[in-house]
Formats: structure tokens, C-alpha cells, sequence
């Protein structure tokens, strides 16, 4: 799907490194149709060194005789990188944004061009090709538009299609999410060494729990209550753990996290619009 098309990454940091080195790994495209732009120009050849990618500092250069363009840039660079590229993006290309908080219809409104524009929030997992991404189509945007931003997004894990009304919600549940269960392994990480396991011990045993688990999830096709019921023997030590945590709101706290952080999303959208 992607083989002859050219794509410009403006800025090429750790994400959208990540969406290189899966195209390149996938073979989606050959290295030297990405053409990845950034101002940091020993990062940009360390990149170029890693995959045998094309690099630049001049972003409206970059995008010329690209058929895709992937918006990578932080979320305070979005405006700055729009104006910069607004009159520059051609209504037959299509614009990939992974910057958080930004709409399609402000990216279109910014460019100043109805090109089709789908909207992504990917998490840090995608590093390790184990990422969870959600894509949404702008008014623009077809089903070959989303076809090719599943593609680039397939590379490193998993994709799901939404409305973009819900990406607020994805925010803050699996792109703000590796935080939580950061914070989760760290914590059992630190009960295992609690109770005198060496501290790299804990670590890969809890690791690779928390792998174990979701693979497991994903797998069995199973509910995950009655994965836990499964787990949980009736007077065993499972069942005394999970008092404890009913009792202290473990599941409270994760739902008010996952809407603090969706809150939060959509104050940052409403902040661009201003």
C-alpha cells in the first residue's frame, strides 16, 4: 500500500522514530522514501546512521514531494510548525498528526488547505513494537486515507479506529496509560524487595508479570475479571492481596487518573483553538 509513496516526518523525535524504524523494519517503505526533519541536527544523523533515512532542517523543503505527511512535532511546536507550513501542504496529501490535543479540523483551519488529515495518538510502547494507537478520520480524510495511517501505525503494534470526539478519552487511557502501570511495576517491584528479593529479581519478575498478564488479556479472549477469578483460590493468598486493594481503591484511583488525564486533553485542545 505505501511501497511508492514518499513520506516527510517533521520532527523526528523518540515517537516518531519509532513509526521510522517500524516502516523501515516492516518494509512498508524503502528507507530512502522517508525523509525525517528536526532541529537537532545530531539527532537527525543518528537517525539517518540507524535507518538510511533522508534528513533536513527545512521542513517546508521536506514536504514538497511527499504524499504523506507525518506531523511529529510537540504540541506547544504545533502552531509555529503549522503557520510555518500553511500555503506549503497540497490538497492531495495526506497529513498524519500525532500532535495531542490538535484537531484535524484546526490542522486543515492552520494549513489552509482541505488535504485529508487523520489524527493518531500512539503511546511510548511503539518504541518496542508494542504500541496502542488510536486513528481518526478529519472531514477530509477517506477510507484510503485511513488504510495508509493503519499501515504506518500496524509497524509498531496495534490500531484501532474511533470518531474523533473519543481520542480525548484514548489520551487518557493507553496514551497517558505506560505511566500507570510504570508506577505499578515500580510498586511491586518495591513490595518484592520488601519482602527480600534482590531488586533485579523483582524487577524481571514483575516485568514480566505485568507482559504476562496482558498477553493474556489479548489472548484468551477472556474478560479480565474472570482471568483474576482464575487466579484467586478461595482462602489462598491471591484473595487476601485483593482486599487489600479493593479496600485502599485501586480501581477508583486508575479511573479518576484515566479522567484527570482526559480532562486535561481536552483543556490543551480548547487552548490551541484560542
Amino acid at each position: 500500500m505505501l511501497k511508492n509513496q514518499t513520506i516527510a516526518v517533521v520532527g523526528a523525535g523518540h515517537m516518531a522514530g519509532a513509526l521510522i524504524g517500524g516502516m523501515v523494519r516492516a518494509k512498508l517503505v524503502p528507507a530512502k522514501s522517508i525523509i525525517a526533519t528536526r532541529r537537532n541536527q545530531e539527532a537527525l544523523a543518528e537517525l539517518q546512521k540507524k535507518w538510511g533515512v533522508r534528513i533536513a532542517t527545512d521542513n517546508r523543503k521536506a514536504i514538497t514531494a511527499a504524499d504523506i505527511v507525518i506531523l511529529a512535532v510537540k504540541p506547544q511546536m504545533a502552531k509555529k510548525v503549522l503557520e510555518e507550513l500553511s500555503g506549503h501542504v497540497k490538497n492531495d496529501q495526506l497529513v498524519i498528526s500525532v500532535m495531542a490535543g490538535v484537531t484535524t479540523a484546526a490542522i486543515n483551519t492552520a494549513l489552509r488547505v482541505d488535504c485529508p488529515v487523520v489524527r493518531a495518538m500512539p503511546n511510548t510502547p511503539c518504541l518496542v513494537d508494542a504500541g496502542a494507537t488510536a486513528i481518526a478520520a478529519g472531514a477530509h480524510a477517506g477510507e484510503k486515507d485511513l488504510a495508509r495511517a493503519e499501515a504506518v501505525f500496524r509497524a509498531v503494534g496495534l490500531v484501532v479506529t474511533l470518531p474523533e470526539s473519543t481520542l480525548d478519552a484514548v489520551t487518557g487511557l493507553s496514551g497517558s496509560g505506560p505511566a500507570y502501570i510504570y508506577m505499578v511495576i515500580e510498586a511491586m517491584i518495591d513490595g518484592g524487595v520488601k519482602m527480600g528479593l534482590p531488586r533485579a529479581i523483582a524487577t524481571q519478575l514483575a516485568a514480566q508479570t505485568v507482559y504476562g498478564a496482558a498477553k493474556l488479556v489479548l489472548e484468551a479472549g477472556k474478560h479480565p475479571a474472570i482471568l483474576k477469578d482464575e487466579v484467586t483460590t478461595p482462602g489462598g493468598t491471591t484473595i487476601n492481596a485483593i482486599h487489600v486493594l479493593e479496600s485502599r481503591g485501586l480501581r477508583s484511583v486508575l479511573i479518576d487518573a484515566i479522567v484527570a488525564s482526559t480532562d486535561r486533553s481536552r483543556e490543551l485542545s480548547k487552548l490551541f483553538a484560542e
